[in-house]
């Protein structure tokens, strides 16, 4: 490993605004409704440029960017080539619906890439503008499938308690979180949540395997409702902001078997883990599943336009096109202009070898935060490509939980390093840019060094 760096605190590369034009960008924020921050919090870190990994604020501040903005930048901030893509296409085309027998060349581009991608059998693509749409747009395929086939009193949705499938009403009535709930209610009906496999946290499991558990606890849950009116189980291949859980390797395959043994439907949410961020286009090549609905957004067009897509197994697909065809779109499901930026960012990830940056780069930055565990407050590490978490406890040889939270942490890595990291419960989680240099996963990994070194077993800086 490098010598740590000595300038630890954020750079100024770039020009700054004055004090007078960053005051005015703060004064009129006052507009904008911000998400999970105090409406009377004066402090607004204002982002005007970015690059690769790096954002600059309006102080001139640097910083490196280890949460791709949401999980979501693949090849990177300011890929030139991007905008000039999404200019010429607006030039030529730069919106139109698809419904009513209307299409565009570059939705059929698009679709024909994914398929192409994706596991052998989902061969259908439904556009819808990001990942919560596409969790709505799979809770209403799979019900209107059943409705199609003769079955619709198979409404009932099966989830797990710490999965995450977006803000939107039916995709936040199937995350298990208190969060997406409280405050929202009453949530949609006939949503069963059952035990995560959480092989880090779980304290469910008692004496039995955490698959052998969880794999009972489902066989249970589907006698007692009755499989004649269970239409799918939704789950994310690797739980993303319900902690960075990695299922036991055994526990998606035979949650799969169980589930087409009584003819339940299985939808993957890879709005995370597709694209690349775990060194596989799909999740699905890791876990050797193959779903019958696949939700993607965020890497597919690296947040360089609102963009997600849904890919549906034959069956399903023409049985909703029966009739009238499938009476759900939305005005922007294969935007013209999203699908040309979508087809290049593909074209980048796979041009300059993104998956195995993944994985090169991943393991270089797991390797390092390992070195880690030596402190008493980290825990345990988790890595799988550019997917990482660093667990942190309150008692050394325990996963004790922090009694402050993790977010004074966040904001020290911040202000102090300009290393941007997302703060869970129980930990760090880091999901940076595929395009993530060795020397950039370093420079992380000197900053948590230097900011947990000085973290007291109560979770407080020194």
């Amino acid at each position: 490993m490098p010598s740590p760096r000595t300038d630890t605190a954020p750079r100024t590369d770039t020009a700054p605004l004055t004090q007078a034009e960053h005051d005015r960008l703060v004064v009129a924020d006052r507009h904008v409704m911000h998400t999970m921050v105090r409406g009377d919090d004066p402090r607004r870190i204002v982002v005007v440029r970015a690059e690769g990994c790096r954002l600059w604020d309006t102080k001139g501040r640097r910083y490196l960017d280890a949460t791709a903005g949401l999980a979501l930048s693949q090849v990177g901030h300011g890929r030139r080539e991007l905008g000039e893509v999404a200019a010429a296409q607006m030039a030529k085309l730069e919106y139109f619906h698809t419904r009513w027998g209307f299409t565009n060349d570059r939705a059929i581009e698009l679709a024909d890439r994914l398929v192409e991608l994706a596991p052998e059998g989902l061969n259908n693509v439904h556009f819808t503008s990001g990942g919560a749409e596409g969790n709505e747009i799979a809770l209403r395929l799979a019900r209107f499938y059943r409705y199609r086939t003769g079955q619709p009193d198979r409404t009932w949705i099966l989830a797990l308690d710490k999965g995450f499938h977006g803000i939107t009403y039916g995709a936040s009535s199937m995350s298990g979180s208190a969060e997406a709930h409280t405050g929202f209610g009453p949530m949609l009906p006939h949503v069963r949540f059952l035990t995560t496999p959480d092989t880090v946290h779980g304290t469910a499991f008692g004496g039995a395997g955490v698959t052998d558990f969880c794999l009972r606890e489902l066989r249970e849950t589907i006698e007692e409702i009755g499989p004649e009116r269970i239409t799918a189980m939704i789950g994310e291949p690797v739980l993303g902001p319900g902690g960075m859980i990695v299922p036991p390797d055994d526990y998606w395959p035979r949650v799969a078997e169980l589930l087409r043994s009584y003819g339940i439907l299985l939808i993957s949410d890879e709005i995370v883990t597709a694209y690349g961020r775990l060194g596989h286009w799909f999740a699905a090549e890791r876990t050797g599943v193959k779903p019958d609905i696949l939700v993607t957004a965020k890497g597919i067009t690296s947040g360089y336009m609102p963009h997600g897509a849904v890919l549906v197994d034959d069956a399903i697909a023409e049985a909703v096109a029966d009739g009238n065809g499938f009476p759900v779109d939305f005005s922007y499901s294969g935007h013209p202009t999203a699908c040309a930026v979508a087809l290049a960012n593909l074209d980048i990830i796979a041009k300059e070898n993104l998956l195995g940056n993944a994985v090169e780069v991943g393991a270089h930055l797991g390797d390092g935060l390992r070195e880690l565990l030596e402190l008493p407050v980290v825990g345990g590490v988790r890595q799988i490509g550019l997917m990482v978490c660093v667990e942190l406890t309150a008692e050394e040889g325990t996963l004790a939980p922090l009694p402050h939270g993790t977010t004074a942490l966040v904001d020290e890595l911040r202000d102090k390093h300009g290393l941007l990291v997302r703060g869970m419960s129980s930990g760090l989680m880091m999901v940076p840019p595929l395009v993530l240099t060795r020397e950039e996963a370093d420079e992380a990994v000197d900053a948590l060094r230097e900011v947990l070194g000085r973290m007291t077993p109560d979770g407080l800086l020194r």
